[in-house]
């Protein structure tokens, strides 16, 4: 896959490939919105079910209502989150996974199982990392 970039002269766009190393490359970005600490959880929530605002709000322990609606639009402007509002009173808008949505999802999700399942090697490592900084 390549990204096209404009040229500052109007020339016809270059092709690069995407290279998260490289400082300029628009992949980092992608990869901030997905590797946050609020965007991990989303996706992770999303990947079982969709979910209400609200309720995703209830189910993502500790975000608040500007961050939780600021990752959601982030995570719809990148084609990973549906937002789905249905023509009801009240108002009701549901939040899923898109195709591309379901493939980052199970990414960083596996990431999370892998943290929850190591988190007592990471604690270990802390302690002795801790015991030889006291000494």
């Amino acid at each position: 896959m390549s990204v096209s970039e404009v040229s500052p002269t109007g020339a016809a766009p270059q092709r690069l490939v995407p290279d998260v190393n490289r400082a300029d490359c628009p992949s980092r970005g992608v990869l901030e919105h997905v590797t946050s600490r609020w965007g991990v959880l989303v996706l992770s929530a999303l990947l079982h079910r969709s979910y209400r605002f609200s309720e995703l709000r209830r189910h993502v322990g500790g975000v608040s209502e500007k961050m939780l609606a600021q990752t959601l639009q982030t995570l719809e402007r990148d084609g990973f989150v549906h937002r789905a509002a249905k023509p009801v009173i009240p108002p009701r808008v549901d939040y899923s996974l898109t195709p591309v949505g379901r493939e980052v999802a199970e990414q960083v999700s596996a990431l999370t199982r892998w943290v929850e399942g190591r988190l007592d090697d990471v604690f270990t490592a802390r302690r002795a990392y801790d015991e030889t900084r006291e000494r």
